[in-house]
């Protein structure tokens, strides 16, 4: 089996772990530029799970609780630094649901849970299935999200092996339950597209209700795929964030240290 993760540059003054989870179909891929755009200390980590880049020809996960117990333990062995989670999409949803499987197992929590482009989890969806449409139809369904490129989508053998595992990930999606449990302890920053009419703001608010900390909703022009559109303004939000959180940390560390030092 190939590794669950994917670290395309090697971080040598890390201070944070940044896991990044993908979207429907996509892969570690979409991230592999991030890292020259962040802090650099901070670790950015593509998670690539099974069914596409090096594990293509493992056998993709159809249901999200499944794909979490799976993940547990390997990411648990990488929780011994301060780390981050983001997701866009149905990435959203895995680190929504990894964080409280984490919480469940008293493994330590991320310091902050960055989601984009997926409404709240408890929010309940009544767009029609489209997992199980015929091929020529998921493809149509395909075309409206405006996230795989046309001439990838005209491309006959390259869509035989794609609409496989996006079929997989679309039942992974569509047969999701939320199970209410506490609010989580640590900060949610949420990302939305402007024009992304399936993903408004008003589905994207309710995330507030998941934190007992802080919580942030920022809007950025695009649809559901402005973190390609609107790649520049994100990662330079996101650098903003993570480089205050560190700071924040920093700034605890040194007044533990401090009164430690008077007592």
């Amino acid at each position: 089996m190939a590794p669950w993760f994917v670290r395309r540059q090697q971080c040598l003054q890390r201070r944070l772990r940044l896991f990044c989870f993908p979207y429907a179909g996509g892969g570690s891929l979409i991230f592999r530029q991030w890292a020259e755009r962040l802090p650099h200390n901070v670790e950015v980590i593509a998670v690539e799970l099974p069914g596409r880049g090096a594990r293509l020809k493992e056998r993709p996960f159809y249901r999200l609780r499944d794909l979490v117990v799976a993940l547990i333990d390997p990411i648990s062995q990488l929780l011994d630094v301060p780390y981050v989670f983001f997701g866009h999409s149905m990435g959203a949803m895995i680190a929504f649901e990894l964080t409280r499987a984490l919480r469940r197992c008293n493994l330590p929590q991320p310091e902050q849970l960055f989601v984009s482009g997926r409404p709240a989890p408890h929010i309940v969806d009544l767009e029609r299935l489209t997992f199980n449409l015929p091929d020529t139809e998921l493809v149509v369904e395909l075309k409206k999200l405006n996230g795989t490129p046309p001439e990838v989508l005209s491309h006959l053998e390259l869509m035989e092996v794609m609409l496989p595992l996006i079929r997989a990930d679309f039942e992974l999606v569509q047969t999701y339950e939320y199970l209410a449990e506490g609010p989580l302890e640590c900060p949610i920053a949420v990302f939305g597209g402007v024009k992304d009419i399936d993903v408004p703001e008003c589905k994207l608010w309710p995330w507030c209700e998941h934190t007992s900390s802080d919580f942030s909703l920022r809007m950025l022009e695009g649809d559901h795929f402005f973190l390609k559109s609107s790649r520049n303004e994100l990662l330079s939000l996101l650098s903003q964030d993570l480089t205050s959180l560190m700071n924040c940390r920093m700034g605890r560390w040194l007044s533990d240290k401090s009164r430690a030092l008077l007592t």
